[in-house]
């Protein structure tokens, strides 16, 4: 007789079915991530960056005072190649407070055997969600010393976790307990090759993706255009934004960030605001790219880049909260 435990009390909790006859146990229960986007309700995600250091005040703050306006939060992996809190033991602490966690894994970092032990590891903590990407070269981040470890492929990392989900590791052998994971990956809408883009994105999805979370957004045409050639089908996808907090910064974005162009309108409306106005602008803004791309996708993943305070300001006015 197929029977069932908890492994974690309280939020995150998943349960476990395992048969005498097979020895395999298996978590069953979708993440509420999950349960949101397969509901069909428009999800919102933001991500959080842990600190240089075990002082999570500001961090656990930031979260706490986004409960009830965000499903989940992306717990990032050492961006710009910048040391940092690994994220699994961050987001473990937020189950702990009620907040549903994305860890992010990069492959710079770590190799299969690493990033395999991780995700059994973070599984073990209750955590479901996790979003595969390349990672920023070390040599660009404050330990360019560093040697970049690129064992796996974003592809190959997806594959190596839905394996584990399958009950086996890369090497074939056979898991004593498989995890349930929720597997993201990225995509970039407003790649300058749209057909490489959509090419990639295809492949992950083949390779495992359940979800997907884009680079900023500004010109909805863009995302219609790269919908309608990626054809997604059921993964669902969060358009990203970064709410501009100014001209400036919104021409730094088009110099610096591949894939992210503000239209020239957006960054001649933020001068016109002046200083004093341009964040105020800046949110007004995002609130309308919400609003423009709530019927072309699944929900938004906005990346406030520490003006999360905000971000229930952006949802009132756009009307998604």
């Amino acid at each position: 007789m197929a029977f069932e435990w908890f492994v974690r009390l309280g939020p995150g909790t998943m349960p476990v079915s395992s048969s005498p006859h097979s020895g395999v146990a298996t978590r069953c229960r979708m993440t509420s991530l999950e349960e949101t986007l397969r509901s069909g309700r428009f999800a919102v995600t933001t991500e959080l960056t842990p600190p240089k250091g075990i002082d999570l005040s500001d961090l656990l703050a930031r979260a706490e005072a986004l409960k009830g306006w965000v499903d989940a939060v992306n717990i990032t992996d050492s961006p710009r190649a910048r040391m940092a809190v690994e994220p699994k033991s961050v987001a473990h602490l937020l189950l702990d407070r009620g907040l549903e966690p994305i860890v992010q894994i990069t492959a710079r970092d770590r190799n299969r055997i690493a990033i395999q032990a991780d995700l059994l590891g973070a599984a073990l903590l209750g955590i479901g969600n996790f979003v595969f990407m390349h990672g920023d070269l070390p040599a660009r981040g404050d330990h360019p010393e560093a040697k970049g470890v690129f064992d796996l492929t974003t592809l190959e990392m997806l594959g190596a976790a839905r394996g584990l989900r399958a009950g086996r590791d890369l090497a074939g052998n056979a898991l004593r307990g498989a995890p349930h994971l929720f597997l993201g990956a990225t995509a970039n809408p407003g790649a300058a090759d749209l057909a490489a883009e959509v090419e990639n994105t295809r492949r992950k999805i083949d390779a495992g993706a359940q979800f997907l979370q884009t680079q900023a957004i500004y010109d909805p045409q863009r995302l219609a255009r790269y919908l309608e050639a990626a054809k997604p089908g059921n993964v669902p996808l969060l358009a990203g934004v970064i709410p501009l907090k100014s001209a400036k910064m919104g021409a730094w974005l088009n110099a610096n960030v591949p894939g992210v162009s503000v239209p020239q309108d957006l960054l001649a409306e933020l001068e016109a605001a002046g200083p004093e106005r341009e964040a105020a602008v800046g949110i007004d803004i995002a609130a309308r790219v919400v609003r423009a791309v709530r019927d072309l996708c699944s929900g938004v993943h906005i990346m406030a880049i520490g003006a999360e305070g905000r971000i229930p300001e952006i949802l009132s006015a756009s009307g998604v909260r």
